[in-house]
């Protein structure tokens, strides 16, 4: 296969969830400039077809659906929906929320923790990635084709005291469920694999991670000095999505400016 051949989605049909922003958003951009047609899914549904608005002006195969990925039925029909229409290539499981802050913060820590946030946050972030991968497998085990792609983060490798428990609790098990269900669906040749973000200029903690202040905090904590722009997702969404990484699954990929590497 011709190097221009291994990153080319023509003709291939993706979900992303938790579209409307940050990394989610750029993973959409990447497969529609990768040729692929694209459902854009987003509690969001406003801020979704905003931008659906202006991405099809130029991607005229875009559509646009509102989600909670907390919501299992809600996901099942999703999925089901698209999978009527045509096969489903490839799913970004890619929605997520903020457990606030962490215990640096007297409201972060193990004492002050508010069960009720922490039940929402696995809900989406756990219980969401794992409804996600169920109804995927659904369709793409009988074709014996598909990707996965989980958002996870470097907060689920490690400890952070600047992200939530119940968000690094979420995390963690985001990374164990990517690996349990990618030797399952390997000998169907559905391919299973996690990107593990480290700090993006993302709305993520109700963009928090925007302010002066976190910008010199993360310089002072990154290799590379600086946190990372939602853009700069692409080339790994889109390397998991593609061809290139016909021989990969099982893995989280963090992408993190060497965080991680400390």
């Amino acid at each position: 296969m011709r190097v221009p051949s291994l990153f080319d989605l023509s003709g291939k049909r993706v979900l992303v969830t938790g579209a409307a922003s940050g990394l989610g958003l750029a993973m959409s951009e990447a497969m529609l400039e990768a040729g692929a047609q694209v459902l854009m899914s987003d509690l969001n549904l406003d801020l979704l077809q905003a931008h659906a608005q202006r991405l099809k002006t130029s991607h005229p195969d875009l559509s646009c659906v509102g989600l909670d990925v907390g919501d299992a039925a809600a996901v099942d029909r999703v999925v089901d929906d698209m999978a009527a229409e045509g096969p489903i290539d490839c799913v970004f499981a890619n929605a997520g929320i903020s457990a606030g802050r962490g215990f640096i913060v007297s409201a972060g820590q193990l004492e002050n923790i508010d069960l009720a946030a922490w039940d929402r946050v696995l809900q989406v972030n756990l219980q969401g990635v794992m409804s996600t991968l169920r109804a995927a497998a659904r369709h793409m085990k009988p074709r014996k084709s598909g990707r996965i792609i989980v958002t996870s983060s470097i907060a689920g490798l490690r400890s952070e005291s600047l992200s939530g428990y119940a968000y690094i609790a979420s995390k963690a098990a985001v990374n164990n469920l990517v690996r349990q269900a990618a030797v399952e669906l390997a000998p169907h040749n559905v391919l299973v694999n996690a990107i593990a973000p480290g700090p993006f200029a993302t709305e993520l903690n109700g963009g928090r991670l925007r302010l002066p202040e976190s910008v010199e905090r993360m310089r002072t904590h990154i290799p590379m000095g600086r946190m990372a722009d939602p853009q700069e997702i692409k080339g790994l969404a889109l390397l998991l999505a593609s061809p290139a990484s016909s021989y990969m699954t099982g893995a989280v990929i963090p992408i993190d400016g060497g965080a991680s590497a400390r």
